[in-house]
């Protein structure tokens, strides 16, 4: 792999790497979520949010959409995470407070998670995998072209997402100054 890099071919060494780096990614973003749902502190549940948000940006780059990726950081892990962790330090007595789940609770969430996995694989399974030609694909991947489509149609719904936010915000706020 090293080699291929030394002579100078770097779309070769990318085809090498890239089957690590998606197993990195993939494993990283998996036992990140799979510690989510394990942790019982409400910080560690942030943190490894962070590193599951983390690992998805690295599979959205790796698929060449690196608009997403740069959302994906952006929005959900630095301004989600962040308002998640101010959230619970502003609302809570105690932020390092311990989740207690009742057994059945447990059960119950371990047999929807096999079951949604299961539906997920035979979906994935039946799922037919087909080559779109290069003539059908858009020609501009540009953030101008994102932005125009994102702020034409679809304006109403994107400034109903953001009042939407800072009334939450607000209400986070104003509940966290009633209690103290």
């Amino acid at each position: 792999m090293f080699s291929t890099l030394a002579q100078g071919n770097p779309s070769n060494s990318l085809a090498q790497v890239a089957p690590i780096l998606y197993l990195l990614f993939a494993g990283l973003t998996v036992g990140s979520a799979w510690m989510i749902v394990i942790s019982q502190n409400i910080v560690r549940m942030a943190m490894y949010l962070l590193f599951t948000l983390g690992g998805v940006a690295g599979l959205y780059f790796m698929m060449n959409a690196e608009f997403l990726a740069a959302i994906q950081l952006i929005v959900y892990a630095g301004g989600t995470l962040i308002l998640i962790v101010f959230g619970v330090m502003l609302t809570s007595k105690n932020p390092f407070m311990q989740l207690h789940t009742m057994w059945w609770e447990r059960v119950l969430a371990i047999a929807l998670g096999v079951m949604l996995a299961v539906i997920m694989v035979i979906a994935l399974a039946n799922t037919p995998v087909t080559q779109i030609p290069s003539d059908q694909l858009p020609q501009s991947h540009d953030v101008h072209t994102i932005g125009m489509a994102l702020l034409g149609p679809f304006l109403v719904p994107f400034e109903v997402a953001a009042v939407l936010l800072l009334v939450v915000m607000i209400g986070a706020a104003f509940m966290a100054r009633r209690r103290a």
